[in-house]
C-alpha cells in the first residue's frame, strides 16, 4: 500500500524504511565512487590540460556539488521506493537506476576515454535520463521530484561545459 503522510505513517522511521534509505544512499554514493576510479586518475595531466571556457568552477567544488546531489538522490529514491509499490515501484526503480549507470558512465566517457565527444554524447543521454525519472517520481512523490532539480540543472551546466570544453579541444 503506498504511504501518503509522513505524519501519519510511522513506517518512515521502521526498520524496513531505514534499511531501504540505507541501500539508496549505498548505491548513490557507491555510483560516486565508481565514477570516481575513472575522474581522480585523468584530473592530472588530461583535464588540467584541456582548454576550457571562462565559466569552468574550481576543482574542489566537483566534490562538494556532488556529494549534495548524491545525497538529494538518495533521499528521493528513498521516498520514492517507501511511497510506492507494485509495477509504480519496479518502474521508478528502473528510471531511476538507468540515469544513476548513464552518470557512472559520464565518468567513464569523457575521463576514463578522455573523450569530450563521448562524455558529450553520454550526458545528452544522462539529462534525458534524469528528466524522465523526475517525470517518473512526480506522480509518486512530489518532494523526491523536486530533490531531482537541482541535480537536473548541474548536470544542464557540466553538459554546457562539456560542450564548451570539446569545441575548445576539437
Amino acid at each position: 500500500m503506498a504511504m501518503t503522510s509522513t505524519a501519519s505513517h510511522p513506517r518512515w522511521l521502521s526498520g524496513r524504511s531505514l534499511a531501504v534509505l540505507a541501500a539508496a544512499t549505498l548505491a548513490c554514493f557507491g555510483a560516486s565512487q565508481l565514477g570516481a576510479l575513472a575522474t581522480y586518475p585523468n584530473l592530472a595531466p588530461w583535464y588540467e590540460g584541456l582548454a576550457k571556457p571562462w565559466f569552468t568552477p574550481p576543482n574542489w567544488l566537483f566534490p562538494v556539488a556532488w556529494t549534495i546531489l548524491f545525497a538529494f538522490m538518495a533521499i528521493a529514491v528513498w521516498r520514492v521506493a517507501m511511497k510506492s509499490d507494485g509495477a509504480e515501484r519496479r518502474r521508478a526503480l528502473i528510471a531511476f537506476g538507468m540515469q544513476l549507470a548513464l552518470n557512472i558512465g559520464w565518468s567513464f566517457a569523457f575521463f576514463g576515454a578522455q573523450s569530450p565527444l563521448l562524455g558529450l554524447v553520454e550526458i545528452v543521454a544522462l539529462l534525458a535520463a534524469i528528466l524522465w525519472t523526475i517525470v517518473v517520481f512526480r506522480p509518486i512523490d512530489g518532494l523526491a521530484a523536486a530533490l531531482l532539480c537541482p541535480y537536473v540543472l548541474w548536470v544542464s551546466y557540466a553538459a554546457v561545459l562539456n560542450a564548451a570544453i570539446y569545441g575548445m579541444n576539437h
